[in-house]
């Protein structure tokens, strides 16, 4: 598309589009292309969207000003995608601001705009890196359905090969900035030549671990109500979090796992109910609450774009809970910093003097831990906090905030829509629905003896490295739509 990062420069090659070559032409003449011809999905999309306009105001420009199209029939157009990719009551959700609707239905909003005008190419960055497991598999339908019906030629920038075994006709497999390995969906899925494409293949799931023996509770939350104007997010939510175990809270986009995050972290003081750390009252309100309370309660955010000053240096970012909890400064706040940053796996002497807005997003998610860690917390929230990353990473990653919690029995509310994770890493599961809990237990429970109907349809949305298992499970579920009679 003709852009690169500040310091960055494209030094070799060409990239030919309808005979021309991008690269040499005009800014003025690419201008033209982009966003009508060739759309680009981010994969932030909270981090894309002007926060002070209305989601269908900047959705709708490309349409009014590449294609000439009225504002009124540029509106209905953004409604109507919107209802395609599965968002409740578009018209509504259109006219809100990008803070007011979940990562989720933004990153859908996004796909309806680059969806919009038609385009020749859409470039779709990781599009369901912030989607739930059943929202995923409308989103993934959706977006086959627009390519094929719209004669779309798509790009799908992935780490999940079981999301790409769905979407791709092939594949192309990059490593450090090197092409590794290609060819078609079906051959690299069952016959990987490179010993990293089968290390990608292989990795499905994090090994189940024993589950901790109960230690004493650290947070209990107790009939937790929350309203967001007339919408009630959050309904009698409670919740008991305990020294040394990871509680997992799955549920779809918008209900309510995020909510209770920020309730439990203090950044929802309008929150009903009661809050109690170590048998104690904890207030809704950060600002109410000692140092302590706050040191002993860290939130790593699922958009770590959003989460980091773009100013700052990494040594900055992870330097500040060592000052502001710990009074740490000289050459022992160096030596902390460089140690939680191997921790993190991202190298002292390469990363400690970068800005944020020079790392990939995988390495900003690992900052926010590594900022989370700082604190020497008792509870850790965790929000998507491996969305951002390749699976291998991910899993590094796990494996490190398991080995912590081994070490420092630290405990873990761990929301995600990575079900394989859940597997791996949770001692309790929570399962929500539209702001309240609709079953909830041990893992094993939970996982392999589900009793409410909305927990056995997220099991079942997990996707699998198979190319046929989307239109297996789209099937199945429109045969039980008709056999239902709606």
């Amino acid at each position: 598309m003709g852009f690169t990062k500040i310091g960055c420069a494209i030094v070799g090659g060409e990239v030919i589009y309808k005979g021309a070559d991008l690269r040499s032409m005009p800014e003025e003449q690419r201008r033209k292309i982009r966003g009508a011809e060739i759309a680009y999905v981010a994969q932030s999309a909270a981090a894309s969207f002007n926060p002070v306009r209305r989601i269908v105001d900047q959705s709708v420009e490309v349409l009014v000003e590449h294609n000439g199209v009225e504002r009124g029939k540029a509106e209905a157009t953004i409604v109507d995608l919107l209802k395609q990719l599965q968002l409740p009551n578009p018209p509504e959700i259109a006219r809100r601001f990008p803070d007011q609707v979940s990562g989720g239905q933004l990153q859908r909003a996004m796909a309806a705009m680059a969806m919009a005008p038609r385009p020749n190419i859409i470039v779709f960055d990781e599009p369901t890196t912030a989607l739930d497991v059943t929202t995923q598999v409308e989103v993934l339908a959706a977006i086959k359905q627009a390519v094929r019906d719209f004669g779309i030629a798509a790009l799908y920038i992935s780490h999940d090969l079981a999301v790409v075994a769905q979407m791709a006709d092939r594949i192309v497999v990059l490593r450090n900035g090197t092409v590794v390995e290609e060819g078609s969906t079906r051959d690299i899925l069952s016959q990987p030549k490179m010993d990293y494409t089968r290390s990608l293949v292989a990795h499905r799931s994090v090994d189940a671990q024993e589950r901790a023996m109960p230690g004493a509770p650290l947070l209990r939350a107790t009939d937790i109500d929350l309203d967001f104007g007339e919408v009630r997010a959050l309904s009698k939510v409670s919740i008991v979090i305990r020294q040394a175990t990871t509680v997992a809270v799955v549920g779809e986009s918008g209900s309510g796992k995020t909510t209770l995050a920020r309730v439990i972290a203090g950044l929802s003081p309008r929150a009903s109910g009661s809050l109690e750390w170590k048998g104690k009252p904890l207030a809704f309100d950060f600002l109410a609450r000692s140092r302590e309370d706050l040191r002993r309660i860290q939130l790593v955010y699922q958009m770590p774009d959003t989460a980091l000053n773009p100013k700052a240096t990494v040594e900055d970012i992870v330097a500040r809970p060592f000052r502001f909890y710990f009074k740490l400064k000289g050459s022992k706040l160096r030596e902390r910093v460089r140690a939680l940053l191997n921790m993190v796996e991202l190298d002292p002497d390469v990363f400690m003097s970068r800005k944020t807005t020079q790392l990939s997003g995988g390495q900003k998610q690992r900052l926010c831990i590594a900022r989370a860690l700082a604190a020497e917390p008792d509870l850790i929230i965790c929000d998507e906090v491996t969305s951002a990353l390749d699976p291998l990473i991910a899993q590094g990653v796990l494996k490190l905030l398991m080995r912590l919690q081994r070490e420092l029995s630290v405990a873990y509310l761990f929301i995600t829509h990575d079900m394989s994770t859940v597997t791996g890493l949770a001692d309790e599961v929570v399962v929500m629905s539209k702001g309240r809990i609709v079953e909830s237990g041990s893992r094993e429970d939970v996982l392999t003896r589900p009793q409410n109907p909305y927990t056995r349809m997220l099991l079942d949305s997990t996707p699998q490295l198979d190319t046929q298992w989307l239109n297996r499970l789209l099937d199945a579920r429109k045969q039980s739509r008709v056999a239902g009679g709606t």
